[in-house]
């Protein structure tokens, strides 16, 4: 990760947009699958996916402590998830909850 973005931050706003766009235009796991691989490292896309993982745990109500243990993620990584999943924009809940349904 970058430590300073030389880019003016309307521009990177701009590239934010634009990546939401193109996610948006996948239309099933498999195209989701050779984007994903495509734009992210082994190492972001490992990353991503243990937060996922640490979605559906949280979900279930296990402690932090258990999913440690079952994924070898942080405790502060499933923390930090915990509180977007509380309290952040709504992302992990809006596609959780579509999963489910």
């Amino acid at each position: 990760m970058k430590t300073r973005d030389p880019r003016p931050a309307d521009e990177q706003a701009r590239c934010e947009a634009a990546l939401f766009e193109a996610v948006s235009l996948l239309e099933n796991a498999a195209e989701a699958e050779v984007f994903l691989r495509d734009l992210c490292t082994p190492a972001e896309l490992e990353a991503l996916a243990d937060r996922w993982c640490v979605v559906a745990l949280l979900r279930e109500g296990r402690p932090y402590r258990e999913i440690n243990e079952l994924t070898g993620v942080s405790v502060t990584t499933i923390g930090r998830v915990a509180r977007f999943l509380d309290h952040g924009h709504g992302g992990y809940q809006l596609v959780a909850g579509r999963l489910r349904d």
